[in-house]
């Protein structure tokens, strides 16, 4: 017996694709799921004062603002997708987690592949030079922001004659870039970035906030639950009496720029220079005057800070914040702190590094649909020292 799919996938059902492995539960299942799992992984951290908020739904299809994109086949019958498990290339450009808006996108790109006679690069060969097409869409105003990942430079002077071809056929496309990836393996990306456009930065924004995105700078991917996450963060921080906020991991700035006005101080932390870049652009236009951002090792910076802000704000990568960070929390002990996890494990091992906060609020917040992955948002507050 068929199952009927959260939603309709012709790639799911003919079984090219099973990215999206819960595809086959009824969309409230899985926020049930979720929130199950969630609750069993925090349930030593939770106590009669913690509020734990209905779970926030995301969108069922159309949701995703970024494509990622291998590329297989040859240069005149190219195919954007995935990689199955033979080795063959799965056209994926009807994927109905992408917007409808991303489609002539696709088709724009089969045809330039086509024009520069990119070939696609085959691993178990090592040959080609086309490895993925990184497409990132604006919420905002529909522009698009272009990443060809290639393992040399062979092609760079090919795809600089055609993208004019590229840009009349595509006026949204404001950003482009080559990414230098020269290993033999499933690397997405490598450290060289190569700028095509004189634009470098995609304007997007999330509520009231202006944001911007530059080649190697994270973004959330689901921008209609993001903008939720990010109010709800907002509204937590306005509830509190604030000075001094710090944004640890802060990419672009989103969290701390939703949670600040001028006369909060915000001090925002992030390995990536690109993010620092975007994030600095974004407190100028919003007119914010003690704002610093710094491109720094999170946990090194504040290994040399004996001080702490009123509020500090961590939205780390799946390895969660890491014993050293828990440490400087438990020894400097600012009074109120919110952890926004992609990785409930990770969470739930932080917070039990954390005995001298407690657990006041707890958020799901479904950003990875039909997947077993989401999104937590949880705030402390120093309950002893």
């Amino acid at each position: 017996m068929t199952l009927p799919l959260a939603i309709a996938c012709a790639d799911y059902q003919s079984a090219r694709c099973r990215s999206c492995g819960w595809l086959e539960l009824p969309y409230p299942e899985q926020l049930q799921r979720k929130d199950a799992e969630l609750r069993q992984l925090l349930a030593s951290q939770v106590g009669e004062q913690t509020d734990w908020l209905p779970a926030v739904a995301s969108p069922l299809a159309q949701f995703r603002n970024r494509a990622k994109m291998v590329i297989s086949g040859t240069a005149a019958d190219p195919v954007l997708g995935i990689i199955d498990e033979q080795g063959s290339g799965v056209d994926l450009q009807a994927c109905p987690l992408y917007p409808q808006p991303l489609r002539p996108v696709f088709t724009a790109l089969i045809d330039f592949i086509r024009l520069a006679n990119l070939e696609p690069y085959r691993i178990s060969e090592r040959r080609g030079e086309l490895k993925y097409l990184l497409i990132n869409r604006s919420h905002a105003d529909g522009g698009i922001m272009l990443r060809f990942v290639l393992r040399s430079r062979a092609c760079l002077d090919i795809i600089r004659k055609h993208l004019p071809v590229l840009r009349a056929q595509l006026p949204q496309l404001k950003v482009a870039s080559v990414n230098l990836q020269p290993l033999h393996m499933a690397v997405l990306e490598g450290d060289q970035e190569i700028m095509l456009t004189e634009q470098q930065e995609l304007y997007d924004q999330l509520n009231d906030v202006p944001l911007y995105l530059r080649p190697k700078s994270f973004f959330q991917t689901n921008p209609a639950v993001a903008a939720q996450l990010y109010a709800r963060v907002r509204q937590w921080a306005r509830e509190l009496p604030l000075k001094s906020v710090w944004d640890l991991f802060c990419g672009v700035g989103g969290f701390g720029l939703h949670c600040v006005d001028k006369d909060i101080a915000l001090t925002g932390i992030e390995r990536e220079a690109e993010a620092i870049a975007c994030a600095e652009r974004s407190a100028r236009e919003m007119g914010l005057t003690q704002v610093r951002f710094a491109a720094l090792d999170a946990a090194g910076f504040v290994d040399g800070e004996a001080s702490a802000p009123d509020l500090v704000l961590v939205n780390p990568p799946r390895r969660g914040i890491g014993p050293d960070i828990c440490r400087w929390l438990q020894a400097t002990a600012p009074q109120h702190l919110i952890y926004s996890s992609c990785n409930a494990e990770s969470l739930a091992r932080d917070l039990a590094l954390l005995p001298n906060y407690q657990l006041q609020r707890v958020q799901l917040f479904d950003m990875f649909p039909h997947t077993s992955h989401y999104e937590t948002l949880v705030q402390l507050r120093l309950a002893k020292r």
